[in-house]
């Protein structure tokens, strides 16, 4: 069944760091091989545009924007017919770029009508921003989800890309890069291949970008540089040839390692350096890349106070220019500067060090069959436990408790879409005044407990039944590339130590370089390891396994004669406790799986298999104990166990927070 919900999507623009232009460089391969591969790298903006998206009934495209000035466009109406939209999009305007990827759309996936309320745009247009390639990023994220198409990113930003150049916009692919979000990638272009690798910072960036309020000519920049393509006629094409290619890979080779080592003084200075080279070789071939205001605002001495580098935006010309500020003080100066000596309009744009993990999902849209009558009226989430401090919760808010534990700073909750108005009700819904008056003081700091969870949580409706892999498949672009936490939303969790159970999972995922996944695994025993996934494998620490094998459920005979391990001289098994630290690769797998699945459930257990076999698979051994409550026999025991836990910090109360200074006296964190 299709999702007929209305859906937000937001999309940001996306800045150049380094490599503009390159991205059309490097497509010239298909003719020319000697041409080096164009490579860059980009970053979402902290601005963009805001969407409420739907399905219609009247087969139209219908977009309405409101604009960075806050006002709003008139409502544009368009049949979903080929020929229509392919005509709206060769001729110009705003809504060409939604009617070109709608074209895309109904051509490649026979795709229907939707409505698309921009409501908010914070993105200055014009600006080399990528503020087209945003929308068309938007209208083509709008129908792979409503239509549920299961595009990639990637294939998304072909359908972006594909729209924008039907109309009479000219862009590389590097623009639609925008559709990775708010992370630093490095696109490669070799003729038609693309290949995108998410960089992870050492440490934070804090850049200001600023509109330099001159303008400028794309398109003849476009053709001017283009001219040079695919073979170099002149000595000036051989050295666009070299600007874009040889000189290119190597100032992003090395940009790319003062990212990933925190390194600002040094990303600032090959800024300049890379602007330095982009003058000398370009500006000969095309007068529109003189760019005065550039560069007056470059050579400011002042502007060398506050910066480590610099250079110009997008294509370049007297768009935007972007600094490596040397701190957060130093950026609200610059940005003050700019302000009143050039009139310049300055917005922040901040690349942060991702904690290891920062998002955790936790499918809780299983239908309790096992728990069966009392799942008939409330998921079985939201079954009751006792904590060790005497507070009586719902299963789900001691499982999201446990991820933020971690470190996670965002929850994406999988639930039915008829299940929908309960969690926000518990999670989002204000607590009568009434009621919070009669409450005890430890019981009112609850309400501002639940007030907290709820602003961290986003809800992902899965419309059908398909497995626990299939569940995990509907958090893809919500997660967006990043490593992410998997929890069950019916395993509680309680630590022997001052660590959390997830946090000790998350902290061996970071002790080996977030290169390979991990699990939490404990000892069970032979009669309930068939409820539960099981491991084997080899030891490489008292406590960390290097798996080889994992098995969904088996029989006790199975588990005898081929799952057994030995550990400190017993003969024992191990089975996956429910938190998993992943690497996004793990969507790949499941994607594939379930294309491949015409009947049936998609599977995570046989998605990690794949996933062990090509990037390796650790289990650790965490110290504390697990209870389920999906088992009626086994949920008896976890009451009875749950609250009674004696762990010398079973009373800390969980931090949810960014307070360095709660943390550490909070003995769970």
């Amino acid at each position: 069944m299709k999702n007929l919900n209305p859906i937000e999507i937001f999309v940001p623009g996306r800045v150049c760091l380094f490599g503009e232009h390159s991205d059309w460089a490097g497509g010239h391969r298909r003719t020319n091989s000697e041409i080096a591969p164009g490579a860059v790298i980009i970053t979402g903006t902290n601005q963009g545009m805001y969407a409420r998206c739907s399905r219609n009934t009247t087969k139209e495209l219908v977009v309405r924007s409101t604009l960075t000035d806050g006002s709003s466009t008139e409502i544009y109406r368009v049949p979903m017919e080929l020929d229509l939209l392919q005509r709206e999009a060769a001729a110009g305007g705003f809504f060409s770029y939604a009617a070109g990827v709608a074209a895309y759309m109904l051509d490649f996936y026979g795709v229907a009508g939707i409505e698309i309320d921009n409501y908010k745009t914070t993105l200055p247009v014009k600006k080399g921003l990528s503020s087209s390639a945003a929308f068309c990023v938007l209208v083509a994220r709008a129908f792979n989800q409503l239509f549920q198409l299961g595009l990639t990113t990637r294939a998304e930003i072909e359908a972006a890309y594909q729209g924008e150049i039907a109309t009479p916009s000219r862009c590389g692919r590097m623009d639609q890069g925008c559709a990775y979000g708010q992370i630093p990638v490095m696109m490669n272009f070799d003729g038609d291949r693309i290949n995108v690798q998410p960089l992870r910072p050492g440490a934070d960036f804090f850049l200001l970008v600023a509109d330099l309020c001159g303008k400028k000519d794309t398109v003849r920049i476009l053709s001017d540089l283009n001219a040079a393509y695919p073979f170099a006629k002149s000595e000036s094409d051989k050295r666009v040839h070299r600007c874009l290619g040889t000189e290119n890979k190597r100032l992003l080779e090395q940009a790319c390692a003062a990212l990933e080592e925190g390194d600002a003084k040094r990303l600032g200075a090959l800024m300049t350096e890379a602007q330095a080279i982009f003058d000398e070789n370009l500006i000969p071939v095309c007068d529109e890349l003189k760019s005065p205001k550039l560069h007056e605002v470059l050579a400011d001495p002042r502007v060398a106070e506050w910066v480590t580098g610099g250079k110009g935006v997008g294509s370049q010309g007297d768009g935007c220019v972007q600094f490596i500020c040397k701190s957060t003080d130093a950026r609200v100066a610059l940005s003050a500067y700019l302000k009143d000596q050039y009139g310049m309009p300055c917005f922040d744009l901040d690349i942060i060090r991702p904690s290891s993990i920062r998002k955790a999902v936790i499918p809780v849209a299983g239908l309790g069959t096992r728990m069966f009558p009392y799942t008939k009226g409330v998921p079985k989430t939201f079954l009751p436990v006792v904590t060790p401090d005497g507070i009586a919760k719902p299963v789900i808010q001691v499982v999201i408790e446990e991820a933020l534990s971690a470190g996670v700073k965002k929850i994406a909750l999988i639930i039915q879409p008829e299940d929908a108005s309960r969690f926000r009700e518990y999670f989002n819904a204000d607590v009568p005044s009434a009621t919070i008056a009669k409450l005890p003081q430890t019981l009112k700091k609850e309400v501002e407990r639940l007030k907290e969870i709820g602003t961290r949580i986003t809800y992902i409706q899965q419309t059908e039944a398909k497995g626990f892999g299939h569940a995990v498949l509907q958090a893809e672009k919500w997660v967006n590339q990043e490593p992410f936490l998997l929890m069950l939303g019916d395993h509680l969790f309680q630590s022997n130590n001052d660590r959390s159970v997830a946090a000790q999972v998350v902290g061996l995922f970071q002790d080996f370089g977030d290169k390979q996944s991990v699990v939490g695994i404990y000892e069970e025993s032979l009669n309930r390891v068939k409820h539960y996934g099981t491991v084997a494998g080899e030891w490489i620490s008292d406590k960390t396994m290097q798996v080889s094998t994992v098995v969904e459920k088996p029989t006790e005979d199975e588990a005898q004669t081929y799952l057994s391990v030995e550990h400190h001289g017993r003969s024992i098994w191990f089975c996956v406790n429910g938190i998993y630290a992943l690497l996004p690769a793990i969507f790949d797998i499941l994607r594939l799986q379930a294309a491949s699945v015409e009947e049936g459930e998609v599977q995570l257990t046989t998605a990690l298999d794949t996933l062990m076999q090509r990037d390796g698979l650790k289990g650790l051994v965490v110290d504390g104990k697990h209870y389920d409550t999906g088992i009626p026999s086994i949920y008896a025991e976890t009451v009875a166990g749950f609250s009674n836990h004696s762990a010398v910090f079973a009373k800390a109360t969980p931090c949810y927070g960014d307070c360095e200074l709660e943390c550490k006296k909070n003995a769970r964190y």
